[in-house]
């Protein structure tokens, strides 16, 4: 690709001086506000890609940079060694959206996933009662959970894994979708099941109807905990406040992350009730800037948001548009569309493209979207996208499409 000056001048520099584990596109955005982005050689790009869905609520939405500022001005950290005033009402908030009695703040989504195999094993220790160093965990093929050591160990991506071992024992992965080898995996060792909603670094991989409740009747049955990865299938991106609810099902623990911070601070949380978070004791486990004043303020104005209901109804009507639009691609370079509400995976004809020659192409178009695994992309903006902007990024799509054809 042919870059702008200043685009160029960046790109040089990042590659330079920072370790290599991204690929990014070649921009450089510089100010953004909804989404809309502006990098720094003055073009405006539409944002169809949502910070894989830490975005959800817009680039600067005002009411979260509102209780933002007002914190900043009064107080940042104070570490888990002192009580803050935001920390009881950010809990509070938190644990009433999800139904749960207790949460545990921390800051990366990465984090929340591990503190959730944590607890899980100290309650399949102290609650379930097997033997010490014996409990393992269902983890589904083509997860994508964080990139610790430990997760990577049970990833089946071998650019996940590869060149990072030895890794942890204490994980069976089994196919995704599927009921029944979820069934026949647990054994009396068993603690938990981990599992997405919906895969969405696979490709927004949407498992068959009837697959979570399927999930939620066995844990049960077996004393096994469910734990839904909604780090970014929640809050709101599915047309639902977690992608669990178009089930109607409750996991014994939700993994919160990107969104819950509103593209502002890192946060992250699991959620779950006082059976399963009370295994805790102090010392056990902690973060220094887990729950800190900033994240918390951040936080509760998310579930303010959320608790309009606004930001789910526009995913599942926008959502529609969406799907309806991609489809309509299907024969024209698109061999399959994936998804739930506003998120898609979109397969690429092989023989036409990339999913990377697909993402450059829409950049030059001034649209952003991100490609995973060959020849898929994923489309998910920030839920505050008009369905005017929403058309038009589906036209740039079928224009670069019908060009490569």
């Amino acid at each position: 690709m042919t870059f702008l000056p200043k685009t160029a001048e960046y790109v040089e520099r990042s590659e330079r001086r920072s370790a290599h584990n991204y690929h990014p596109l070649p921009v450089v955005v510089e100010r953004a506000e909804g989404a809309w982005v502006t990098d720094v050689d003055g073009r405006r790009l539409l944002d169809c890609l949502a910070g894989y869905s830490s975005l959800n609520f817009g680039h600067g939405n005002p009411a979260i940079l509102a209780a933002a500022r007002e914190q900043l001005d009064r107080l940042t950290l104070t570490s888990r060694a002192f009580l803050h005033d935001r920390f009881a009402d950010f809990c509070a908030a938190l644990g009433d959206l999800t139904g749960k009695d207790m949460v545990l703040p921390m800051n990366t989504g990465a984090e929340a996933v591990e503190s959730a195999i944590k607890v899980a094993r100290k309650w399949g220790y102290e609650v379930k009662g097997v033997p010490a160093d014996m409990a393992t965990i269902l983890v589904a093929e083509n997860n994508f959970h964080g990139r610790t050591t430990t997760i990577v160990g049970f990833s089946t991506d071998p650019d996940a894994r590869g060149g990072f071992g030895p890794f942890a024992p204490g994980f069976r992965v089994v196919k995704y979708g599927s009921a029944d080898a979820i069934r026949d995996a647990i054994d009396d060792t068993t603690v938990a099941v981990l599992i997405e909603p919906i895969q969405g670094e696979a490709g927004v991989l949407v498992p068959p109807d009837g697959y979570l409740t399927q999930v939620r009747e066995i844990c049960s049955q077996r004393g096994v905990l469910m734990m839904a990865d909604e780090i970014q299938s929640g809050l709101g991106r599915t047309g639902d406040t977690f992608a669990c609810d178009h089930e109607g099902v409750v996991p014994d623990v939700y993994i919160l992350g990107k969104a819950l911070g509103g593209g502002v601070v890192p946060v992250s949380a699991i959620a779950a009730d006082a059976g399963v978070l009370g295994v805790l004791k102090p010392g056990q486990h902690g973060s220094t800037f887990g729950g800190n004043p900033l994240a918390c303020a951040v936080g509760i104005a998310v579930v303010d948001l959320l608790s309009t209901g606004e930001f789910q109804r526009r995913a599942r009507e926008l959502g529609a548009v969406l799907h309806e639009r991609l489809r309509g691609l299907a024969g024209q370079g698109v061999t399959a569309v994936r998804g739930r509400g506003l998120w898609a995976g979109v397969d690429i004809d092989p023989a036409l493209a990339t999913g990377r020659q697909i993402s450059e192409a829409l950049l030059a178009r001034g649209v952003l979207v991100k490609d995973t695994h060959g020849s898929t992309i994923r489309i998910g903006p920030p839920l505050v996208i008009s369905e005017e902007d929403l058309h038009w990024a589906v036209d740039r799509l079928a224009e670069a499409l019908s060009d490569l054809r």
